[in-house]
């Protein structure tokens, strides 16, 4: 009797789980199509029962004011419940609200907290966040390979943002022995999509190298690109 008895309850389970699943996803569809009002209101639905996917995507749309006003404070109250449940998405959006001092009091310490837990279960924002405050030596000792290291975890995963810094760590020598040549590398891959910042540095950098050194460049940026951004240093 017991036996069929959890046998019942654990589908039970698996239905409501199968639901929740479902209403996220019309959520989303409502979002891509742009019917903010919608989305907030089938995401409510789940993220009030407690699934973590959902309460860091309503908080994303208090952030943004999609769909509901702005209320950066209810933005933080989703993120928050979201990150407890180790949802890295939400841990990383809610390490962003603590270093910009957005609906919550600015804590660069409880900013570095979400990020470490979000960078380590791959979250590339958090670990380019992260590289950045081992950069700058916010909340922890400046540590430059430290930040080589998270950025170049975020790089390749193709954000674009830790690959110019990446580049400029190979150019300055910080972290990393000095190279220009991968330097070079990542500023072609980012100005190829027409980033102004890579295409600056780029020929800048250029200055310094031989033709011999700009084709090797050349190369190792598309065979990076043709391996999706893995092994490319």
């Amino acid at each position: 009797m017991r036996r069929l008895l959890f046998s019942g309850f654990t589908a039970l389970l698996l239905s409501v789980g199968t639901a929740w699943a479902n209403t996220v996803d019309d959520a989303y569809a409502a979002y891509k199509r742009g019917d903010y009002t919608e989305a907030v209101k089938l995401y409510r639905l789940s993220a009030e029962q407690g699934l973590a996917s959902a309460q860091s995507n309503l908080g994303n749309m208090y952030c943004h004011g999609q769909g509901v006003t702005q209320d950066c404070a209810e933005a933080v109250k989703w993120f928050r419940l979201s990150a407890a449940q180790g949802y890295a998405d939400a841990q990383h959006n809610l390490g962003v609200m603590y270093g910009k001092g957005q609906g919550v009091a600015r804590d660069y310490a409880e900013a570095l907290k979400w990020y470490r837990l979000a960078a380590a279960q791959g979250n590339a924002g958090a670990q380019s966040n992260l590289g950045m405050m081992y950069l700058v030596g916010e909340s922890v000792v400046q540590d430059y390979a430290e930040a080589f290291k998270w950025y170049r975890l975020a790089a390749a995963q193709g954000l674009a943002s830790a690959q110019i810094v990446l580049g400029a760590m190979y150019d300055q020598g910080k972290g990393v022995a000095q190279d220009y040549v991968r330097a070079l590398m990542w500023w072609n891959i980012i100005a190829a999509s027409g980033d102004a910042r890579a295409v600056k540095h780029r020929d800048i950098v250029a200055k310094k190298m031989t033709s011999q050194q700009i084709a090797e460049a050349q190369k190792l940026a598309i065979e990076c690109q043709q391996n999706n951004f893995k092994g490319c240093d």
